[in-house]
């Protein structure tokens, strides 16, 4: 078999890069196919074969991949793929658009139809900060790629969902099936039976880990720790990072970029891990619950597929304070058993992960 591995783009070690991380273990020798890349902020895959297209020189002046979306569907189809007769893509935007060799399988591991065209245009300039006067062009670009995004989900043999709410939606924008395979969870969080601590000889506090951006609610989370007071630790980097870190109270700790190493002990040590956000699956959660950390999130996306409510978490129903806080103080009065929550957890490892994922590559 001679596989291939394509990838939106790879500025950032994120949920969609632990799944080509996951790839390229699999496949080690298989080139990663992508858009653009910053090999400094991919830890795992930083010497992996990464072949990147002309868009890399125009990133490199910009340190904006968002600027060129709607450069990339053109981008993404200029990649040749001669020779390979497996095409794995892993796709949130314009990854399965590649074009494949006429004898080639496309597999597509999909997080999602390409949120930035269907349903998340606003928020996309936006969050992204793009200037007013990119805009009405940007706009424009984005319709041409929504249709652009139809054509080529034909290009794709098979699809693979990450969660059932990514399963729906591919059925309802493309109308097509999919298989659903969870993203997978580093075997190392699970190692709660000898190194977890006792935090109820500490004092406990709340965690919440990932890139600050404004879809993730960061805001809402300091706003009721502040509220609460509640002690609550802040692990990531990213655009709103100054602006949260001046929303901060006395009880919130912004600790910045943490290193993967370290993050295991900071999960075990938590009272609880709070998840606000609205995603199609989410990596973070899962890990939490590795470690035997329970999980309080947003009722709404690919947790409903990974927290089991009452035993290895809590859900919440509105984005607000009020639900929030209910949810903080419900799980105050709670007890839960690190063990059966990380035992939860292991139908999601990456173990399981590879086992499916090569019953699914095998069966085709």
């Amino acid at each position: 078999m001679q596989l291939a591995i394509v990838a939106d783009w790879l500025p950032v070690f994120a949920g969609a890069e632990h799944v080509i991380a996951e790839f390229h273990v699999m496949w080690p020798d298989a080139p990663i196919f992508t858009t653009v890349t910053n090999r400094e902020n991919i830890g795992p895959l930083k010497h992996a074969d990464i072949r990147t297209t002309y868009l890399q020189t125009p990133y490199c002046l910009s340190g904006k991949h968002q600027w060129l979306l709607p450069w990339m569907p053109r981008a993404i189809e200029s990649i040749n793929l001669h020779g390979y007769d497996t095409i794995l893509s892993s796709s949130h935007a314009i990854g399965k658009g590649i074009i494949p060799p006429s004898t080639a399988r496309h597999i597509c591991y999909c997080h999602t139809p390409m949120r930035y065209a269907w349903e998340m245009e606003e928020e996309y300039l936006d969050d992204f900060k793009i200037p007013q006067f990119l805009r009405r062009a940007i706009k424009q670009k984005l319709k041409q790629i929504r249709r652009w995004d139809m054509t080529s989900a034909m290009r794709v043999d098979t699809f693979i969902a990450n969660s059932t709410t990514t399963q729906e939606r591919i059925a309802r924008v493309y109308n097509r099936d999919s298989i659903v395979i969870h993203p997978p969870v580093s075997e190392r969080f699970f190692r709660v039976e000898t190194s977890r601590r006792d935090v109820s000889t500490e004092k406990p506090y709340y965690l919440a880990i990932g890139r600050l951006v404004p879809y993730k609610r960061f805001d809402l989370l300091i706003e009721t720790a502040n509220k609460l007071k509640l002690p609550l630790k802040i692990a990531g980097s990213g655009q709103e990072g100054a602006r949260l870190k001046a929303m901060a109270g006395p009880t919130v700790e912004m600790l910045g970029f943490v290193p993967d190493n370290d993050l295991p002990e900071l999960y075990r040590n938590a009272r609880a891990l709070l998840f606000p956000q609205f995603e199609d699956a989410g990596v973070v959660p899962l890990e939490a619950q590795a470690s035997g950390t329970p999980v309080i999130a947003f009722r709404k996306g690919g947790v409903l597929d990974t927290i089991k409510n009452g035993e290895t978490g809590l859900y919440f129903n509105e984005q607000s304070i009020d639900s929030l806080s209910d949810a903080i103080r419900q799980c105050e009065t709670m007890t839960f058993n690190s063990s059966a929550v990380s035992r939860f957890a292991a139908q999601f490892s990456a173990n399981r992960f590879k086992e499916k994922m090569n019953n699914v590559i095998s069966c085709l």
